[in-house]
């Protein structure tokens, strides 16, 4: 959330929010301008919506998924950075810094490498060791996060499709997204519920469901979200924030 800039509008972050227990909200880095990043956490923070840092690469034109080759010390930098200003910012309007999901290609690339997660990991410990980290179920990110002493919540996607070994398909492929509102609502309930979601493959993936993932800037992402949340109330399955 938070990714509109200047006079460019990204997603209906207004209209999600009550559907949703915690927000990612952009740093600067890949979108988002500073009253655009105020203005929605303080939103969230009306909403009772934990609010997150979501850093990314310092990629603006690319909206953060493209790979870039920064060295550790850039990526622990960077997110020192962006965690400080979101940190900053809650504390501004009254509420507080609940966790950190890195964005795009970072989170995606801390998700497979090992000194990468651990930068991340130090990065969020020295700015504030009470945050939790959000990262892909099964990837180097918790498990680093775990090992630096931080709190973690294991992600999985609802709109994204996945490969045989639990990483997100590439938006490079045609079949990385799932496109139906209906078809997002039953994964997510088969990841919260049995713990597994179908590959592209047709294989079966076992993840550690404790926070679902929607993308705001999808064109469907508030069907998806009303789609996904009242499927997880039928189930009786309680949403709220770690």
């Amino acid at each position: 959330m938070g990714e509109s800039f200047g006079a460019w509008t990204m997603g209906n972050d207004r209209a999600i929010l009550p559907l949703v227990s915690s927000a990612n909200i952009a740093c600067g880095f890949h979108a988002g301008d500073p009253t655009t990043i105020a203005e929605t956490v303080s939103l969230a923070i009306e909403a009772g919506v934990a609010v997150g840092a979501h850093p990314s690469y310092p990629d603006i034109q690319g909206f953060g998924r493209r790979e870039m080759s920064l060295s550790s010390k850039e990526i622990r930098d960077a997110v020192v950075y962006q965690v400080s200003a979101l940190k900053g910012i809650c504390e501004s309007l009254g509420g507080r810094l609940h966790h950190v999901k890195p964005h795009g290609a970072l989170y995606n690339r801390a998700a497979r490498d090992p000194e990468a997660a651990e930068a991340i990991a130090d990065a969020v410990a020295s700015v504030d060791g009470g945050l939790f980290v959000y990262g892909l179920s099964g990837g180097d990110l918790v498990s680093a996060a775990e090992s630096a002493g931080l709190r973690t919540a294991s992600e999985v996607f609802a709109d994204r499709n996945y490969m045989p070994d639990g990483t997100l398909t590439p938006r490079s492929r045609p079949d990385a997204l799932i496109t139906s509102a209906e078809q997002a609502a039953d994964r997510a309930l088969s990841m919260a519920r049995d713990s597994e979601v179908s590959s592209v493959e047709g294989t079966v993936v076992k993840v550690r469901s404790e926070t679902i993932c929607i993308h705001g800037d999808g064109p469907h992402a508030l069907e998806f979200a009303r789609a996904i949340r009242s499927a997880l109330d039928l189930a009786e399955i309680e949403v709220k924030a770690p």
